[in-house]
């Protein structure tokens, strides 16, 4: 049974960590891979079980009544074979003693159907049972597969700098206060201050600010960003072991232990049932024994466990969350399991990461200021002939601005600062203020700046020439999605590891409650965990997998997310179109809603049967049909989840993704 069911067996512990890339998969240094449902042999039993049960019921139709009980009682083995050995272990263990949840019912409910002659009754119960706890199990073991993939961003050896020349040590071996060596295009082995050199660093991975940082000596570096075009030796204020990733990956496994001990609805209802219905039966079996007539009540006694027996309740569950389930995906929308789903349907606050999930992560040219000596078009072809071979994502979005240029000659690049070279004749440099001090603009700069935009200076013989200012834009979809959420009384949150500046500008553009930038991936989580109401984090980076786990329902963008991201969410989006997640909510509370009245009635059931046939009213015949009744009535209400609807307006353009493409999140998982 899956430990939403019934409580995990042990104390979740952080796994060992191993000598290269943090934690060992289990048996040693190979990661499992987890093959796919139809190859999963944890799935067998249960679906013997179903085709067993389909078997005996066609039997039974066709009066051959011997095969139809083997066939029954097979698959009874089959499906009971995936729950009763851990229910029982749970019993009669010290860790599991006192966890009763539907697992114990169901094995009751279906002793008690096989004692009055009911097999196919159990049979029916085990098969739908075993299907629900054995996927229950898969999607966690998947979200735990995903672990490994946040630490491949470690690599796996790190240049040190020692007295006697340079030495190349496993990544797992550096210390504190050793000096890493890290060139051109090199990922920074451990968190570390720079001593010496100037570059940009892409800190994407980590922080989720989509354009590379500028550093300098005394900036710091965290361990996973990728180093430009310039050199940097830097000290390291932390070991290979106990760095910024491998923290990462400790919360991940924190939030997962602390979901999993989280009761599904049916469990909560379960706990206090089971034992009531336990005490019930063996109180009216002994009153048989007291009055003389211990035949007759032991009978009732039986038949009561089956009135209280949960066969609606069993199927009113897993009815409604396999038909939303299978409906969402129609939509793009990937439920991992049927706790995810009951839980996406308690929403009221989503929190969003910035880059690549409310923005393109596109950097583009948003506006240019000229001094009045060159037009718009003339900065920017000057500026994009200067960058023409560099590497730098700034340098990308202004030569899409530019598509025709003149040839650039004597380009020189300063590592940290930009370039310069010759143009037309002309002595051209392009880079940050930083470098380049906007003489004359500087209130255009401050203004840009505002704005959320990185700022480059184009300067033509020694004068500024002009400003571009570059952004990664909003989602054109982003400001209806906001604006949907909150019609549906859902408040909005961006958790950002970029700057405040920019952080503002897109919430402002966006319609964005509440902001908090320059957030490390445990500052996310921790904001998540102090929201105080049921949260969904959407996100798609690996800087986002601690509050993926943390937040009630993770969501991740799968076509374009990481796949440590989509493995630590509880829901993947197979496309990118932010429009999904109201209609997706709003599928969920439609679920949670039907499922909640399934509940109501399979209980209304018990609550009406359990009297009337303590008391001999109803005999096991009439409680048999009342039960097969209200199954049929919750499978018919449950079917209602199945019906989905996008409200959304049309895909916006450029948006390629396609809703039904479940293969692209397949891919990113693996």
């Amino acid at each position: 049974m899956s430990r939403e069911c019934c409580g995990p067996d042990e104390p979740v512990v952080a796994e060992p960590v191993d000598a290269c890339c943090g934690p060992a998969a289990p048996g040693g240094d190979e990661h499992e891979e987890i093959p796919p449902w139809w190859r999963d042999p944890a799935l067998a039993l249960p679906v013997a079980s179903g085709l067993l049960w389909a078997t005996g019921l066609v039997l039974d139709w066709t009066d051959l009544e011997l095969p139809a009980m083997i066939a029954f009682a097979l698959g009874l083995i089959a499906g009971a074979w995936t729950f009763v050995p851990g229910t029982i272990k749970r019993l009669f263990t010290a860790k599991g003693r006192g966890k009763l949840g539907v697992g114990l019912l169901m094995t009751i409910a279906a002793i008690g159907a096989v004692l009055l002659d009911h097999v196919g009754e159990a049979a029916a119960l085990a098969f739908l049972f075993s299907v629900a706890e054995t996927l229950e199990d898969r999607a966690m073991d998947r979200a735990r597969q995903g672990l490994r993939a946040l630490l491949s961003l470690i690599p796996e050896t790190a240049r040190i700098s020692r007295k006697s020349g340079e030495e190349t040590i496993p990544a797992a071996n550096v210390r504190e206060l050793d000096v890493l060596v890290v060139g051109a295009g090199d990922r920074v082995a451990t968190d570390g201050v720079v001593a010496s050199g100037r570059s940009w660093v892409d800190t994407s991975a980590i922080t989720g600010e989509s354009i590379p940082v500028e550093v300098a000596p005394g900036d710091a570096v965290l361990a996973g960003s990728v180093n430009g075009s310039g050199a940097l030796t830097v000290k390291a204020t932390a070991n290979g072991r106990d760095n910024s990733l491998t923290n990462i990956v400790r919360l991940v496994e924190q939030a997962h232990a602390n979901k999993g001990e989280r009761a599904r609805m049916a469990d909560r209802i379960a706990r206090p049932l089971v034992p009531l219905v336990l005490i019930a039966a063996v109180l009216i079996a002994a009153f048989g024994f007291i009055v003389g007539d211990p035949g007759t009540w032991i009978e009732r006694a039986l038949v009561v466990l089956v009135a209280a027996s949960p066969c609606a309740l069993a199927i009113a569950v897993p009815v409604t969350v396999i038909s939303a389930i299978g409906s969402a995906s129609k939509l793009g929308v990937i439920i991992k399991s049927g706790a995810a789903f009951e839980q996406f349907g308690t929403i009221r606050r989503v929190a969003f990461d910035k880059t690549g999930t409310l923005t393109r992560n596109e950097p583009r040219v948003v506006t240019t200021r000229t001094n009045g000596n060159y037009n718009e078009a003339q900065v920017v072809s000057f500026a994009a002939a200067i960058e023409s071979t560099s590497s730098h994502p700034l340098a990308e979005a202004i030569r899409i601005a530019s598509p025709t240029r003149s040839d650039a000659t004597d380009v020189q690049e300063l590592p940290g600062h930009g370039l310069t070279g010759t143009v037309e004749e002309r002595h051209v440099r392009v880079g940050s203020p930083r470098w380049i001090t906007p003489h004359g603009m500087e209130n255009q700069a401050a203004a840009l700046a505002d704005q959320g935009m990185s700022i480059v200076v184009v300067e033509i013989d020694d004068r500024v020439a002009g400003l571009i200012g570059i952004r990664d834009e909003l989602r054109p979809e982003a400001a209806e999605t906001i604006a949907t959420l909150r019609t549906q009384g859902i408040s909005t949150v961006m958790l950002t590891g970029d700057n405040t500046r920019t952080a503002e500008a897109i919430a402002t553009q966006a319609g964005i409650d509440e902001v908090h930038a320059e957030q490390l991936p445990e500052n996310k989580a921790e904001q998540i965990r102090a929201s105080g109401v049921p949260t969904a984090m959407v996100g798609d980076g690996i800087n986002d997998a601690p509050a993926l786990a943390s937040a009630s329902v993770g969501i991740a963008m799968g076509a374009t997310g990481t796949a440590a991201a989509v493995e630590s969410a509880d829901i993947a989006f197979t496309g990118t179109d932010l429009r999904l997640i109201p209609d997706a909510l709003a599928h969920a509370r439609k679920g949670r809603a039907i499922m909640t009245g399934n509940i109501a009635l399979a209980l209304s059931i018990i609550v009406v049967l359990f009297p009337l046939a303590l008391f001999g009213v109803l005999g096991l015949t009439a409680v048999v049909l009342v039960h097969e009744v209200a199954e049929v009535v919750v499978i018919l209400n449950g079917i209602r989840a199945a019906r989905s609807k996008r409200h959304g307006s049309s895909q916006p353009k450029g948006d390629t993704s396609r809703p039904d493409s479940v293969t692209r999140v397949e891919a990113s998982q693996r």
